[in-house]
């Protein structure tokens, strides 16, 4: 089994589901889409020196009752889906976490 899954703009959710639909080759698949969630992403080339940036920006976000849906990752930046009525809260969580809210 592969589980594909992906972000889209809110406004191209819809033609983007349908071309999911449209160019799946197994009709048994499951295709779903999601509007409510928010994509919160921490940046930085400071990721590369430095460790366990990604996991006291779990612990954040767990730590605030948050479930993160997705984890995205590269060199110099970690994305997490969560559900779009925490958001907020999520980027003021990890705000505070890394000082940045002073």
């Amino acid at each position: 089994e592969t589980n594909l899954g992906f972000t889209v703009p809110q406004n191209e959710l819809q033609t983007a589901y349908a071309v999911m639909k449209e160019v799946n080759p197994n009709p048994n698949s499951i295709i779903e889409s999601d509007a409510d969630i928010v994509k919160v992403s921490l940046v930085g080339v400071g990721m590369k020196s430095h460790s366990g940036i990604a996991s006291k920006a779990f612990k954040t976000l767990a730590d605030e009752g948050i479930n993160i849906q997705m984890i995205s990752t590269s060199e110099i930046k970690i994305s997490m889906i969560v559900e779009a009525k925490y958001g907020e809260l999520a980027v003021r969580a990890l705000h505070k976490a890394y000082d940045l809210d002073k």
